[in-house]
């Protein structure tokens, strides 16, 4: 009985997040808006909250496992100094300015513990924003990456020191604490790279496997789900494992489809997890102490972009970069209310310290995708206030630049997609392949192409195989419904891309034009035509009519059918 309640409490999260997310979007807002007001509005009637938190959890471990998937040990290594050194300095050095000013007006023990959760940002909401805007691999995207990796890898050692202040435990319980976990995450990584270099590639590239497509769905569910499990497990950050697991997965060649499988459950359970931090909102305190809430948002975002601007400078970027990483960032993140909890209960804050921080946390996550959003132009617009010259500022990286189409793309590698590269190469053009059968992707590797592993119909799968970059898209598979698909998705993702596509029966090729297809190469025209031509070819005054026909729809040459005579 207990389940069926907990299943409505979740449903009705869920039905009012669909609403309030639907209302957001006609208010052109963005829907995680809407997902935190859903928590705010239905939050009292939610009494099983604890469960909700901890399914909540899922959403951003299953985040964060998509995002691993795209950088691989290499890609993450691109990030450079500024992901590692400028993460912990962002780290230390938040910590020790926030305590410091909090030290002033409360104890020691309290003031770090605000301290260190003014340190953390949110993963969940910068990295969906980010996602959505297709920004994670600008100059801010990185830099903001690689600082959220360093906060997930800090959010046990503060929760550790958090509790050994609240415990006042010795030198001794806190280098056990901190050794404990050291131990745990090099026997993570160790399992990890067993499992995700060798157990799981084998399985994904098995026939039995690949056979059923039910089977590689709950493969990908077990593998996101299960490293979030271990990470837990060890007392880590059960994102930050999952981030991990995924990055071990980025170089197997079915990471795309990976990503897109799990895209589903990760949406589910993303919005509960934004619905699950509005319910944290006490309204009625908020309203009463908004003069409150407000100085301490001020002083929290100042403050957090300061740094962040200094940290981002130190490390090489430009001035608009390092102001719209410092934009993007200066919010406070979830795992603040883990800090703020543990705090509480170990009497380091008293109730009103921690509505306010809880009400700052909320507002500014609140704000986060305004900031997210729009980090590089108010970065932009801020410099060319700041700017004495008078000159016009330079774009900041991170704006959308136009399209530039460089590559063909090729969806089926079956025998008609072979035709088409083989054309394409023999007059200098090599194209890129999207393939989702292994066989058929080792035969155009061994032709020296580019092959995505992966199913034309996701989303996810047409973006990583560089969808936004080709000038032209040739779709060779012979299922029609599945070719109208997919074309549908090729227009809407990337407008600018011609598509031919190929129309196995007559009947629906009208279907695959209304689709979008520029053009469409209808097999039974074309074979009619080509046989209409061995017709008449049969026809040009041979002696044995009969003979030479039978001749040239065998395939013969003329002269054999004219020796013949």
């Amino acid at each position: 009985m207990e389940f069926w309640n907990l299943l409505m409490q979740i449903l009705l999260l869920l039905v009012t997040a669909f609403l309030m997310g639907v209302l957001a979007e006609r208010l052109k807002q963005s829907p995680i808006i809407g997902y935190l007001f859903a928590g705010i509005l239905i939050g009292p009637w939610v009494f099983n909250t604890d469960a909700v938190f901890q399914l909540s959890e899922l959403g951003v471990a299953l985040l964060l496992f998509s995002i691993g998937l795209e950088f691989s040990f290499k890609r993450l290594k691109s990030l450079g100094a500024m992901a590692f050194g400028g993460g912990t300095l962002q780290v230390c050095g938040t910590l020790t300015i926030f305590t410091l000013g909090f030290f002033y007006f409360r104890p020691l023990g309290e003031a770090l513990a605000l301290g260190a959760m003014v340190a953390l940002s949110s993963t969940a909401v910068v990295m969906r924003v980010l996602v959505d805007r297709a920004e994670i691999d600008s100059p801010r995207g990185r830099n903001a990456l690689g600082i959220l990796l360093l906060q997930d890898i800090a959010v046990v050692p503060l929760v550790i020191m958090v509790t050994m202040i609240g415990q006042g435990g010795s030198e001794t319980s806190v280098y056990l604490a901190i050794a404990k976990t050291v131990f745990g995450a090099v026997g993570m990584v160790v399992l990890f790279y067993i499992l995700f270099n060798f157990l799981v590639p084998l399985l994904l590239k098995s026939r039995t496997v690949h056979a059923s497509r039910d089977l590689i769905i709950l493969l990908t569910i077990v593998t996101a789900i299960g490293s979030a499990w271990l990470a837990h497990a060890l007392g880590l950050s059960p994102a930050l494992g999952a981030f991990i697991a995924g990055m071990m997965l980025a170089e197997c060649e079915f990471a795309a489809q990976i990503r897109s499988d799990i895209g589903t459950i990760r949406t589910l359970f993303v919005t509960l997890f934004f619905t699950s931090i509005g319910m944290l909102a006490n309204p009625q305190w908020m309203i009463f102490h908004l003069h409150w809430i407000a100085a301490g948002l001020a002083v929290m975002i100042i403050g957090k972009v300061l740094i962040i601007y200094g940290i981002a400078r130190l490390f090489g970027n430009s001035r608009t970069q390092a102001l719209a990483t410092g934009i993007t960032l200066a919010q406070i993140g979830e795992f603040s209310f883990v800090l703020a909890t543990t705090a509480r209960g170990f009497s380091l804050v008293d109730e009103n310290t921690f509505n306010l921080i809880v009400s700052v946390t909320i507002t500014s996550i609140f704000l986060s995708p305004y900031m997210v959003s729009h980090g590089g132009k108010m970065a932009q617009q801020f410099m060319r206030m700041m700017s004495t010259k008078g000159a016009q500022p330079v774009l900041p990286d991170d704006e959308t630049a136009p399209e530039t189409f460089e590559q063909i793309l090729i969806i089926g590698f079956g025998p008609a997609g072979q035709n088409v590269a083989e054309g394409l190469l023999e007059n200098g053009i090599t194209p890129s392949v999207l393939e989702m059968r292994p066989a058929m992707a080792r035969v155009a590797r061994e032709k020296g192409l580019t092959v995505h592993m992966g199913d034309a119909g996701h989303d996810e799968v047409l973006q990583h195989a560089g969808l936004g970059r080709a000038c032209l898209v040739v779709v060779t598979i012979p299922d029609s419904r599945s070719v109208q698909d997919i074309v549908k998705n090729i227009r809407r993702l990337s407008p600018g891309s011609t598509v031919i596509a190929r129309s196995r029966y007559n009947i629906h090729t009208a279907e695959i034009e209304k689709a979008g297809a520029h053009l469409t190469v209808d097999e039974e025209v074309i074979v009619g035509k080509h046989l209409s031509n061995n017709v008449l070819d049969c026809l040009k005054g041979r002696g044995d009519i009969n003979f030479s026909c039978a001749c040239a729809l065998a395939g013969l040459p003329d002269e054999f059918s004219q020796k013949a005579v």
